[in-house]
């Protein structure tokens, strides 16, 4: 995009309806981030802190979207979490930390630096090698623990994945699914003997993290796993709340074994 010499040539620009190469709408959207900046209060106000969340809620849209197979949400997600890296980068400017092409250069020197398999001579032949490479590389780059770079404010559940995933690209790891299995029954007996509230809370923990261990064994992303069961239930349930409402009853009115039949019959597909 040329230099603007005035706002409201940069504002004309950013509107005006024409073809754009990749180039141009890139600097097109930067160019908005910079307007929105200057000219609307709300933006004005926003910190690397403030729009921390909302760019949580846009991950979690974006996610939402690819499972949905929604290919027009999925287009319009994609461009609201790129506004808000675009956001971050522009504050990054502001406070003289980085600019765009800082953050290009850093993944790009990131990436062949932990790919010496494709960028060097580096062996990997299977996944575990790449992965194991990987790790070991990151310890290189002067990180005290390979447990470092898992973040805090990820869910629970995807955190203790990333852990054990990382724990297990340098051999600490179950030997075979049975060993994790065995450890399974094992926290699910400790949880029945456990009494007070904080045992039954410390126990229960436990038991999640070993189903997270085992769920790597499956292939499975518990994280995936778990929404996909939410969004089956859901699903399930607007089944059975839809042949609640139609049926003129008040769902006080419905006894556990006619809402089982009720369940049963949407499991089935088959509630009418």
């Amino acid at each position: 995009m040329p230099e603007k010499t005035t706002m409201e040539e940069l504002k004309s620009d950013i509107i005006a309806q024409k073809e754009r190469s990749l180039p141009q709408q890139f600097e097109r959207v930067l160019a908005l981030v910079r307007v929105l900046r200057q000219e609307c209060p709300w933006d004005r106000k926003q910190t690397p802190e403030s729009l921390a969340h909302l760019l949580l809620e846009e991950s979690y849209e974006l996610v939402h979207a690819i499972d949905q197979q929604d290919e027009c949400e999925l287009k319009k997600e994609i461009g609201d979490l790129f506004m808000h890296l675009c956001f971050q980068v522009q504050l990054g400017e502001e406070r003289g930390a980085f600019s765009f092409n800082d953050v290009f250069d850093a993944l790009c020197q990131k990436l062949v630096h932990r790919h010496p398999h494709v960028f060097g001579d580096t062996l990997a032949e299977t996944e575990g090698d790449v992965l194991k490479n990987w790790e070991m590389l990151k310890l290189r780059e002067g990180r005290k623990s390979l447990l470092d770079g898992v973040p805090t404010a990820m869910s629970e559940l995807l955190r203790a994945y990333r852990v054990q995933k990382k724990v297990a690209g340098v051999g600490f790891d179950w030997q075979s699914d049975e060993g994790v299995l065995d450890k399974l029954v094992e926290e699910i007996e400790e949880l029945k003997q456990a009494t007070s509230k904080k045992d039954q809370e410390d126990e229960f923990g436990d038991l999640l993290f070993t189903l997270v261990n085992y769920s790597r064994f499956l292939g499975a992303n518990p994280e995936d796993a778990l929404r996909k069961a939410t969004n089956k239930f859901v699903s399930r349930f607007i089944r059975v709340e839809e042949q609640v409402g139609t049926s003129g009853r008040p769902w006080q009115e419905y006894t556990p074994e006619e809402l089982d039949l009720l369940w049963r019959a949407a499991k089935m597909g088959t509630v009418h």
